[in-house]
């Protein structure tokens, strides 16, 4: 193993995955369509607009829209809600790019073994510079960020896992290593062809706190971890870990399965 590109929001920053969720609710609820948190959730880690998008195509989403609106919702409801979207996130973004615990003495790890450590977001361009400014500032910094912005459609599309490759000038692709927090992220990897893990504590599939985590019920946490691990594996993960710090152990059993000839 050569590399491996990190997730954003949920994987290395913003606990949680909490800068996007309150804003998804306040746009729909504009409109007079209440979202669950869940669904909210539910496309994490697309394009925003792509994942504005997904929540409009949600049956129960589209049947409110129909019966407050009397039609489905339309390429020009996702323009709207995207316009009040963006600036919405853009006004709060530097307030979640706080490194989650363990992702800095992970990257120092990797580093000291020679990986070369890219990234890849739902988040655009624009947005990135926020949140990459802020977390550069609390000692995150990745050698490569490639944003859908660069590249011509985002997740779950490999396309920002090509172009980390070929910045980051690593061949092939099975000697890289995908980690993630949400199902698109677990596909961007195996469409990439690439080892992929998806992350536990601190993700948007689990959806919880550090404060909620870190008090909630044993027997309760479990029955939640189960269920967003069973989602991450459906989705194509190779491995699931419950913390980022976890990520050396899963590395070794990649190097040892790849040292054996197997490939993702």
């Amino acid at each position: 193993m050569k590399a491996v590109v990190f997730d954003w929001a949920g994987t290395m920053v913003d606990y949680g995955c909490f800068a996007p969720l309150a804003v998804f609710l306040q746009v729909f609820k504009k409109r007079g369509i209440e979202l669950t948190a869940a669904e909210a959730r539910e496309p994490m880690g697309m394009l925003k607009r792509d994942h504005i998008q997904a929540l409009c195509k949600m049956e129960r989403v589209a049947a409110l829209w129909q019966e407050r609106y009397g039609r489905l919702p339309n390429e020009a409801d996702v323009d709207e809600l995207y316009a009040d979207f963006e600036p919405m996130l853009m006004a709060t973004l530097h307030e979640y790019a706080t490194p989650v615990p363990g992702a800095i003495e992970l990257v120092g790890r990797l580093r000291e073994q020679g990986f070369k450590i890219g990234s890849t977001t739902g988040y655009t361009r624009e947005m990135m510079n926020v949140v990459a400014a802020s977390a550069k500032q609390q000692g995150y910094e990745p050698d490569v960020l490639i944003t859908p912005s660069e590249v011509p459609a985002g997740r779950p599309y490999p396309w920002m896992c090509y172009q980390n490759a070929i910045l980051l000038d690593v061949y092939p692709m099975n000697e890289i290593v995908k980690v993630g927090d949400t199902t698109s992220d677990m596909k961007e990897g195996r469409n990439a062809g690439m080892w992929t893990v998806g992350v536990l504590k601190g993700g948007s599939e689990l959806g919880l706190s550090l404060e909620e985590v870190t008090s909630m019920p044993q027997e309760e946490l479990d029955k939640k971890l189960a269920i967003a691990t069973e989602r991450l594996m459906a989705a194509g993960a190779h491995y699931v870990i419950e913390e980022i710090g976890c990520l050396d152990e899963v590395l070794k059993k990649i190097e040892m399965r790849h040292a054996e000839g197997e490939r993702p």
